[in-house]
């Protein structure tokens, strides 16, 4: 079998200049090149996408954080609203028994006759 690549006269190995090399054996020598090229492309790859997932986790507890830094001031100041509500409630309705007991006090007969009267009509509406 004879090839038309030039051979070493000595040994009758190709010389290992690339060009004079069998094209199977270059072809072998360029995927194992490639295979390298892709696992070292592969694990950059997985660096970064490490790399990634770690910024990621990282500002996802930044944000929880956050989230739960503002719930907690929401929380206090909706207590703190309730708080006032409740408060001026509470004065409203002192200042309501106040001013009836003194409506009482000035009016007793009146305060009567208009308790029998709203009796009266919740006896009445409550037969029907």
């Amino acid at each position: 079998m004879t090839t038309d690549f030039p051979r070493d006269s000595a040994s009758g190995e190709p010389t290992p200049n690339v060009e004079n090399e069998d094209p199977f054996t270059r072809l072998e020598k360029e995927m194992t090149a490639m295979r390298n090229a892709i696992g070292d492309l592969s694990e950059q790859v997985a660096d970064a996408a490490s790399d990634i997932g770690a910024v990621a986790q990282s500002q996802a507890r930044r944000g929880l954080k956050n989230a739960r830094s503002h719930v907690n001031a929401m929380m206090s100041d909706a207590s703190d609203r309730a708080g006032v509500v409740a408060n001026a409630a509470q004065m409203q309705a002192s200042s309501i028994g106040d001013t009836l007991q003194d409506v009482i006090e000035e009016r007793p007969l009146s305060t009567v006759a208009l308790a029998l009267g709203l009796g009266f009509l919740i006896g009445v509406t409550w037969r029907r």
